[in-house]
């Protein structure tokens, strides 16, 4: 049994990444698909999609590279753990490598990235960081 779903996620994302696999599966959860869609729309992953089986389901997330193939994904790393917590206001949301990585943040309106949460003025639980 996995203690904390979304560490595992990012260990494998980042596990795949480093021997520059093309897709990776993850066991699904709609948090997950989250994830992976705010990965998605800052341009950390190429794709991704739910693969119905007679269980759970599989999250299959396809990784991007450059053409000099390196990884696009340079970190991902979580931060508010089952064990803390870490919660910011949109005033105090930390920046993810001065600017140019994505913190994601979990808020009342669902998951979102650092950018967007300022701009909606809200705050939130702190899930990771990725750059």
């Amino acid at each position: 049994m996995i203690t904390d779903p979304i560490s595992d996620m990012f260990v494998r994302i980042r596990n795949s990444n480093a021997k520059l696999h093309e897709k990776v599966d993850i066991p699904f959860s709609k948090m997950k698909m989250e994830i992976a869609k705010i990965l998605k729309e800052e341009g950390y992953i190429s794709n991704y999609k739910n693969i119905e089986d007679r269980k759970q389901g599989i999250l299959r997330v396809y990784l991007k590279y450059t053409a000099a193939n390196k990884a696009v994904l340079q970190g991902i790393k979580r931060v508010s753990k089952s064990s803390l917590r870490i919660y910011k206001s949109y005033e105090d949301m930390p920046k993810t490598v001065g600017g140019l990585g994505v913190t994601i943040v979990s808020t009342s309106k669902g998951l979102m990235s650092d950018r967007q949460a300022r701009k909606q003025k809200i705050g939130g639980e702190v899930v990771g960081y990725v750059w």
